[in-house]
């Protein structure tokens, strides 16, 4: 075992949640071996305080389960405990061997483009380290004893700045093709380089991704977009031509130097910001963005065959929407509310008096304007379209969104409680 013990602790205690400490102490006090675990230590090593603490442990998920009073199981294909302490939650996972062990059909099964299907074989801390996807995921901590388990070089990557797949990087993507995105997801939160076989392998593999089920991909999408770093993200995943298999065509074909791009860019870089000014964000109206060219050359394809711009827009709209679902399985809410996003558009520049009230109450009519602000901003769409709607929101504050408000106050429309959104 490769471990690092230091005359001075790498972390104090205080470093650690209140329910961190109490799940590895409640563990090794029932004889069992029990670590903080991957992102956790990962960021404490750059300096940044963690959102969520993992532990690893050698217990099975049923004696995790007998060893705390508010513990349930959760998962199929790979199953993790979740111990409530206090207001915290704490996943704890059972060291897991890796897939190239041999194993009973029973415990793990495997497609045939070898995407691994189910994962409940269980092992050492050493099979466990090798069976994870990064090395800098791949570091544990003890808390009691205040030693840094560095099974794989992690320590040395985290420093360097460097993403590194564990193992040969083809047959790990290949076994999950969703580790690509993985590994420019934290390329892009950590600011890392790839390191050069991780990144060359993306491109014999990539396509692999069409055959990730769209309900994973819809929430691989929330965490690469919705978590304050998707601008960078989606000059990655545009790099290694991830774009097309994660989003499909309509988004993929915009190409660099194009209005559209500016647009999709501005569009990340203005969602970031309010993240990180802890305003709130939707899906749906960074998806209505990025998707927006597509819609826009779609209804003037249609305007040609005689549809007015109200109809051409609300058929591209429906059309594209269908198109990305068979990539992203988009929830309702969120494409519906992309086509009414779209469908304000031609309404928005008509700027008929006798509609003014009704545009300004819709529910997304902010959203809808904000989009109308970024086209201005990057196709030079004339006629004072904004300048007109700022006075009107200004003469008549109180409708802005009112239709919104009205609907969520009767219980409807409300946001879901969002699930915890691992990113170790």
């Amino acid at each position: 075992m490769k471990s690092h013990t230091l005359d001075s602790p790498i972390f104090e205690s205080s470093d650690f949640s209140p329910g961190a400490l109490f799940v590895v102490e409640q563990l090794q006090q029932r004889g069992f071996d029990a670590y903080v675990v991957g992102g956790a230590v990962r960021d404490l090593l750059i300096g940044k305080h963690p959102k969520d603490f993992d532990v690893a442990t050698n217990a099975t998920p049923e004696q995790i389960k007998q060893s705390f009073r508010n513990a349930r199981i959760i998962g199929r294909r790979f199953q993790i405990v979740h111990v409530r302490v206090g207001r915290e939650i704490i996943e704890v996972t059972t060291f897991r061997r890796g897939h190239e062990e041999e194993r009973s059909e029973q415990d793990a099964r495997a497609s045939q483009s070898g995407r691994l299907l189910r994962d409940n074989v269980y092992g050492s801390l050493e099979e466990d380290a090798k069976r994870r996807d990064l090395t800098i995921n791949a570091l544990y901590y003890d808390t009691s004893s205040h030693q840094l388990i560095d099974q794989l070089g992690g320590q040395a990557d985290v420093l360097g700045r460097v993403i590194r797949v564990i193992g040969e990087p083809a047959a790990r993507y290949r076994e999950d093709p969703v580790r690509m995105l993985r590994v420019v997801r934290f390329a892009a939160r950590l600011q890392f380089d790839l390191e050069s076989d991780t990144e060359s392998a993306i491109a014999s593999v990539r396509t692999l991704l069409r055959d990730i089920p769209p309900a994973r991909l819809f929430d691989e999408w929330l965490k690469l977009f919705m978590n304050g770093f998707s601008a960078p993200t989606f000059k990655l995943l545009r790099r290694h031509e991830l774009l097309d298999p994660l989003m499909g065509e309509a988004v993929s074909c915009v190409r660099e130097g194009e209005p559209a791009l500016d647009l999709q860019q501005l569009a990340l870089a203005n969602t970031d910001r309010r993240v990180a000014e802890g305003r709130p964000v939707t899906p749906a109206f960074l998806l209505a963005a990025l998707y927006w060219p597509a819609v826009e050359a779609s209804a003037e394809q249609l305007t040609v065959t005689g549809e007015s711009p109200i109809q051409a827009i609300h058929s591209a709209g429906l059309q594209v929407v269908q198109q990305a679902c068979q990539h992203l399985a988009i929830p309702k809410r969120f494409s519906l509310a992309m086509r009414d996003i779209w469908d304000l558009q031609p309404r928005l520049e008509r700027m008929q008096p006798k509609k003014i009230k009704d545009h300004l109450a819709h529910r997304w009519f902010r959203a809808s304007f904000d989009l109308r602000l970024l086209r201005e901003q990057t196709d030079e769409s004339g006629n004072n379209c904004s300048g007109f709607w700022i006075d009107q929101q200004k003469r008549y504050p109180e409708l802005v969104g009112s239709a919104r408000a009205r609907r969520e106050g009767r219980g409807e429309g409300r946001p879901r409680r969002q699930r915890r959104n691992r990113d170790s």
